[in-house]
């Protein structure tokens, strides 16, 4: 099999954790367990996940981020430099408030040995000949916003009143953890971007207190960034991006197509490919993939994890034909919008629920990729 993603039978990377996990995980927490028992659990829940993503044949095996609270903020935890606390408000959401730990810069970012790296270690020890191991990450671009947010802009302006260094910083971390997970044998990296969908919302400039025009320097500040931890990597390593408005306990932050950032997003960022949410309304329209490049792919996240409802199947064929009008089917593939639990909360479906949705977009894919 090819081992260069995106697959036509796709998934963006996270599972809902099985309860005994999300136990284990909340003893932790309290101090009844030690972090060695707490990772006796995580393994034992990694290895049955991985055998049912066989099972249901996906192509590409992941740990489910069943060793982090958050799809983000884990792996920023993890550079000196960044620092972070219980939420006062959280990140307000379409309903409800993500109660995740705010999350800002005490000091130059750098980062050494990334516990990631054997976290894919493990991942990839199961890997046959029908599928690859992938490594999910948040973008750099991810991780500067983080710490531009107006919230964190004060205490990372005391530690780089020159933004330029911070961006190098980062792009120099980044460099050195894809390298780390190359050397482990990783060959398949996703860059999680929630980024553009703060772009793409028509509350975009309120949120990031700016202009138009600033708003334009910084959808040019975000694709260079994850340009910059792209180059030089080797040519055998595959990295793609995922492009999400929010996902926390089925709810979202932001709405938006495309529009705002196609022309610069899809033309310019370094990726192999965009795993794109298309899942309601809230994406906007297919035409902005007109503005995909050429050496591009698209997965269409027309499966919804947000809902435990299943989708029609001619209504998911009926829509990739449509967006086939902007790009061609070839360079098309299928996957949910999201991952299943961005936040160990997990949406509100159940385990069955998330698998008969897996299901389906293999079934789609097979029917339209004969």
């Amino acid at each position: 099999m090819s081992k260069n993603a995106p697959f036509k039978y796709d998934i963006v990377g996270s599972f809902l954790r099985p309860e005994n996990l999300k136990q284990a995980r909340s003893e932790y927490v309290a101090g009844t367990i030690s972090k060695e028992e707490l990772k006796e659990v995580e393994d034992k829940a990694i290895i049955e996940l991985i055998q049912k993503q066989k099972e249901v044949g996906l192509p590409v095996i992941t740990d489910g981020e069943f060793r982090r609270s958050s799809w983000h903020l884990d792996f920023m935890w993890e550079f000196q430099g960044v620092g972070h606390e219980k939420t006062k408000s959280g990140i307000p959401f379409h309903g409800e408030p993500a109660l995740i730990d705010d999350t800002f810069l005490n000091g130059k970012v750098q980062v050494e040995n990334h516990p990631f790296i054997e976290h894919f270690k493990f991942v990839k020890q199961f890997e046959d000949e029908n599928t690859v191991a992938r490594q999910t990450i948040p973008a750099p671009a991810q991780f500067l916003f983080q710490m531009i947010i107006p919230e964190n802009l004060e205490k990372t302006k005391a530690i780089y009143p020159n933004e330029e260094e911070l961006i190098l910083d980062i792009a120099d971390g980044y460099k050195k953890v894809i390298k780390d997970l190359y050397a482990a044998g990783c060959r398949n990296i996703q860059f999680d971007d929630c980024t553009w969908g703060v772009c793409v919302d028509p509350n975009a400039c309120f949120i990031l207190g700016t202009d138009e025009a600033g708003l334009q320097q910084v959808i040019e500040k975000l694709i260079r960034i994850n340009n910059l931890a792209i180059e030089g990597k080797p040519e055998d390593l595959v990295i793609n991006t995922h492009i999400c408005r929010g996902n926390f306990h089925s709810t979202w932050a932001c709405q938006g197509g495309y529009d705002r950032v196609a022309k610069d997003l899809f033309a310019n960022e370094n990726v192999n490919a965009f795993y794109l949410e298309f899942d309601d309304e809230r994406s906007g329209g297919f035409e902005p993939l007109q503005y995909v490049s050429e050496d591009k792919k698209v997965v269409l996240g027309l499966i919804t994890t947000k809902s435990p409802v299943l989708e029609n199947k001619h209504d998911i064929i009926k829509r990739i034909k449509e967006a086939s009008k902007y790009i061609p089917l070839e360079r098309l593939c299928l996957s949910p919008q999201c991952g299943f639990a961005s936040t160990e909360e997990g949406n509100k479906l159940t385990e069955d629920e998330q698998w008969a949705k897996l299901k389906l977009v293999q079934e789609v894919a097979k029917e339209v990729w004969k």
